[in-house]
């Protein structure tokens, strides 16, 4: 029981100094994405636009995967973050790329298009699975 106890006081630290470092970079991630879209998220979001929900949901999901994967390849808090911060603007380019494919598309979310959200994520959600296993390396 000792060892136990010696191993959660040892490994509890670490193990919080990186989630904090994951749960910072997915913030930081969220509010550059917010400010990069030509559209008010949280707004849309209240009003019941379930495309800007769907977005915001899948931009969540693609912008914690390769952050996961980070976690999973390093003990160190500092790579943690360096590769965390490639990750992100990977995925946060990986949002430009549908809106430049496809003209008017942040004007389909906001009318509440789903089909067009979905394409969005879709896309995200792709290049974060290559994007991880790239950081898994």
């Amino acid at each position: 029981m000792a060892n136990i106890l010696s191993t959660l006081q040892s490994g509890l630290p670490v193990l919080l100094a990186q989630f904090a470092a994951a749960l910072a970079l997915l913030a930081l991630g969220a509010v550059c994405y917010m400010w990069m879209t030509p559209f008010d998220e949280r707004r849309l979001i209240r009003q019941g636009n379930a495309a800007a929900g769907t977005v915001v949901l899948g931009t969540l999901i693609a912008l914690s995967l390769p952050i996961a994967a980070t976690l999973a390849s390093s003990l160190v808090v500092l790579h943690i973050l360096l590769w965390g911060l490639v990750a992100l603007v990977i995925q946060l380019l990986a949002f430009v790329l549908p809106t430049k494919l496809m003209s008017g598309l942040p004007g389909m979310i906001e009318a509440g298009n789903v089909a067009a959200a979905l394409l969005v994520i879709g896309i995200q959600i792709a290049i974060a699975i290559l994007n991880a296993g790239a950081m898994m390396g």
